[in-house]
């Protein structure tokens, strides 16, 4: 019997994309369901009652949430091409790098970026700068030798920051600054490069100017609503 796979995103979601390159290197074949989050689809509803919110998974009627629940799903349930390494300790090395990639309780890569430098002006994006710098420098040290953080093909921590390869460069052009340069950062600049250009990597970006005219318009939103207060 024919396997069931349903995948429902937007059509920008950063963490949704982790799902569709994974499904991708994986040759899973599924449908997706783009949702609009301003108006949920009762099936989102229904498949993620606790968070509400995209990417999730559905495997013959199974719901999974969160997008690195959703990896770890993918590559132990379609064992080809492994996403994490087999040694226990690489493994959970790709674990950690993973959740330094945009763990929400802690001002890391993404939330130092985003919420820090992309959304604020002045001093407050120096400050916001200065911690964004050390924390993709840690990324930067993390490749050293090595032309993907999974070795020499994408893997797990590859997918979970792959936003970076795309992402930086619209928050880049949207607020007018520079986040990732060659001359500092030229490690990450040539991974960012080589994972964009990856096939099944560069097929499945979101259109650019939409993603600018979105990323434009919350920036605006933010800084218009911090100047009001």
């Amino acid at each position: 019997m024919a396997e069931e796979v349903k995948l429902f995103r937007t059509w920008s979601s950063p963490f949704a994309l982790r799902i569709v390159w994974a499904l991708k290197i994986k040759g899973v074949e599924y449908e997706t369901i783009f949702e609009d989050l301003s108006n949920k689809s009762p099936s989102l509803l229904q498949y993620n009652p606790t968070h509400k919110k995209v990417p999730v998974l559905v495997h013959n009627g199974k719901p999974i949430a969160e997008s690195y629940v959703i990896l770890e799903y993918i590559d132990e349930t379609w064992k080809e091409t492994p996403l994490l390494p087999e040694d226990p300790y690489e493994k959970a090395m790709a674990r950690f790098w993973a959740k330094f990639g945009d763990d929400k309780g802690c001002s890391l890569v993404f939330t130092s970026i985003f919420w820090g430098v992309f959304v604020k002006e002045g001093k407050e994006q120096e400050e916001a700068m200065v911690e964004a710098m050390e924390n993709l420098q840690f990324l930067e040290e993390e490749l050293r030798g090595k032309k993907f953080f999974g070795g020499e093909r994408i893997g797990f921590v590859d997918l979970a920051l792959g936003w970076l390869a795309n992402l930086i460069s619209i928050l880049e052009d949207v607020a007018g600054l520079k986040i990732v340069g060659e001359d500092k950062f030229p490690l990450l600049s040539t991974w960012m490069k080589d994972f964009a250009d990856s096939p099944i990597i560069k097929d499945n970006w979101p259109p650019r100017d939409k993603m600018i005219a979105k990323f434009q318009a919350l920036r605006d939103a933010k800084l218009a609503a911090a100047a009001s207060k």
